[in-house]
């Protein structure tokens, strides 16, 4: 029967491959490998997944553990979870990856997590300089108060969206909008006869997301400065 490795540089090594469904785990003590799935963000079968790696790999249950994953949909919390459970995890900058690999890849060509996991060796053992990029994570605050700028640069965005579609809707019947004003009775086509009924209808649905997203950006604003 073989016993725990004791060496005081043993280090599981854990690459994680994650979509919507399931998080891919692989695991490594640079002899031997194992693969897992765990569903999606349940963190008590992910704990579990690697307790039971550390025994099917012969670790220490104290060894040192070091995973990554790349940066994407899922953010930092992820990257919290694991380090409350002791783990020093790596948040890797997908594009970084792209460069360093000398080809393109889309948005949604994750790197699997066998590949991963030897990029994870070299970067641990291998030392290799430039390999990759490791993202900078933010305190909880600092994200928390990025998502309030990313919100307010949206809402803005949609805002030119709104005008520049009730200025279509005008541009169609030969109105010009010199000043904007919900009142969609006011509007009159190129004959000075009334908007047609759908039209008219349709005016006042896009002034009142215009007027959702205008209220929207003023609160914003006012808890920015706060």
């Amino acid at each position: 029967m073989s016993t725990p490795v004791a060496s005081q540089n043993a280090v599981l090594l854990m690459s994680m491959e994650l979509s919507n469904t399931e998080f891919r785990l692989r695991f490594s003590n640079q002899q031997k490998e194992r693969e897992v799935t765990v569903p999606a963000r349940d963190v008590e079968k992910l704990r579990h997944a690697i307790q039971v790696a550390k025994e099917k790999l012969k670790m220490e249950a104290g060894c040192r553990v070091v995973s990554c994953y790349e940066a994407g949909r899922d953010g930092f919390w992820l990257h919290r979870c694991l380090e409350q459970m002791g783990v020093e995890n790596l948040v890797v900058d997908s594009a970084s990856i792209e460069v360093n690999r000398r080809k393109r890849r889309a948005k949604t060509d994750r790197l699997d997590a066998k590949k991963l996991l030897g990029m994870l060796i070299r970067h641990v053992f291998g030392n290799e300089k430039g390999m990759w990029q490791i993202v900078r994570v933010p305190t909880e605050a600092q994200e928390d108060e990025r998502r309030r700028h990313r919100e307010h640069q949206r809402l803005k965005k949609e805002r030119t969206a709104h005008l520049a579609r009730i200025r279509s809707l005008l541009t169609l019947h030969g109105i010009a909008l010199n000043r904007v004003n919900p009142d969609v009775e006011i509007y009159r086509n190129w004959d000075k006869r009334p908007l047609p009924n759908a039209a008219k209808a349709e005016l006042k649905r896009e002034f009142e997301r215009l007027d959702l997203t205008d209220r929207q950006i003023r609160e914003l604003g006012k808890d920015r400065v706060q």
